[in-house]
């Protein structure tokens, strides 16, 4: 579970120069999420570092990156895309 919304839990990648994200953790599995949530302990930083060192964990494999423009679809304009961009008001 991370703080500050699903942007910075998921898009932020850790800094230590602004360490102000933090995290949660409990190994129980409790019946509830107010449970889970009340037994857990807050990690300050990323949770980056600790996903890594598990997805690393079911397989350390790497694949070259793939090359925009080289598969079945054609790029449109460079990332992050005029819609990012673009306020509703």
């Amino acid at each position: 579970l991370a703080g500050s919304g699903h942007i910075a839990g998921v898009i932020n990648p850790p800094n230590p120069d602004r360490p102000k994200y933090g995290y949660w953790v409990n190994e129980q599995l409790p019946a509830s999420p107010e449970e889970w949530y009340e037994g857990a302990a807050k990690q300050e930083g990323s949770w980056w570092p600790n996903w890594q060192e598990w997805v690393s964990s079911l397989n350390d494999a790497k694949v070259p990156a793939r090359t925009p423009g080289d598969g079945a679809l054609t790029v449109i304009e460079d990332a992050p895309g005029s819609y990012v961009k673009k306020r509703i008001a």
